[in-house]
């Protein structure tokens, strides 16, 4: 009686040797972010609890816990929801008009939304200053129109720091929602015209849905780049709207006050986190 044959081994499979693989690939990239972000963010928490004496919140209870800082607070606040705010209304119909577009007209928009990415914060908040002084163009073109006689004051104006926001911004919010509208289907809107929806239901509860991750990420990276904006406050409005982002320079600039400075800074990153959390999960959550 001869043995049953065995069956033939079957080959181990490699997914022991493609994960250690994969790890080796991603291990150097997680290195550099680990030494080249996320230390720096530890050691400046570790700055903001720490002084001579040990571990401190004061700090922490100076910047929330006093009236002005809390207004530093609330006006860094202010000037990112105000500029993602108007950004996004200039931005939707943008964005459509954008998409429609066909041949060179298409070409000739997206370089303008572009081209001024390729110039610095500073260099634009300057020709704001130029735009909006007293002899500048916009208020030599009003006298011009005989709208006003005298020239009016703009810059240093809390209205001249959210035009500028505004325009340095704006191509962030453009950007992402022409991504995805540039990819909705017309075929939707019909379907639900067929079906008897008014082109306001139609925008509502089909085109507007169909646009949200476009809105979300645009909404997070404005709020984002806004809230902590440096040089657009400094040079377009000064020392009449301090933000979160100038009380961290003059904390280590001319104060000396290092540990104040990274306390505001935590909270200026919190902020920041928290947004991108928030808009991370509407975007996962299910439509």
């Amino acid at each position: 009686m001869t043995e049953a044959a065995l069956p033939a081994p079957v080959a181990a499979p490699s997914v022991d040797r493609e994960r250690l693989a994969a790890i080796g690939f991603v291990l150097p990239s997680f290195v550099i972010i680990a030494g080249v972000f996320a230390l720096p963010l530890v050691l400046l928490l570790g700055v903001s609890i720490v002084d001579a004496n040990g571990l401190t919140f004061a700090n922490y209870r100076r910047l929330l816990g006093t009236p002005y800082y809390l207004g530093v607070v609330w006006n860094s606040l202010r000037l990112g929801l105000l500029t993602t705010l108007i950004a996004f209304l200039i931005s939707y119909p943008a964005a459509f008009a954008l998409a429609r577009a066909r041949g060179a007209l298409r070409s000739v928009l997206l370089a303008t939304l572009f081209l001024p990415l390729a110039a610095s914060v500073i260099v634009k908040a300057f020709a704001w200053t130029i735009l909006l002084r007293s002899d500048g163009i916009v208020n030599e073109t009003l006298i011009a129109l005989g709208i006003i006689e005298d020239p009016i004051r703009m810059i240093f104006t809390e209205t001249a720091l959210i035009v500028g926001a505004v325009n340095i911004f704006l191509p962030f919010m453009i950007l992402p929602i022409y991504a995805i509208v540039a990819q909705l289907d017309p075929r939707y809107a019909e379907a639900a015209a067929t079906l008897g929806a008014s082109p306001l239901v139609t925008f509502v509860r089909v085109i507007l849905p169909l646009t949200l991750p476009g809105i979300i990420a645009g909404v997070a990276l404005v709020f984002s780049l806004s809230v902590s904006a440096y040089v657009v406050p400094t040079l377009l409005i000064g020392e009449k709207y301090p933000t979160l982002a100038t009380a961290i320079a003059k904390a280590y600039l001319l104060a000396r006050e290092p540990g104040f400075g990274a306390a505001a800074g935590v909270v200026l990153l919190a902020i920041a986190i928290a947004v991108v959390a928030f808009s991370a999960r509407l975007s996962r959550e299910p439509k």
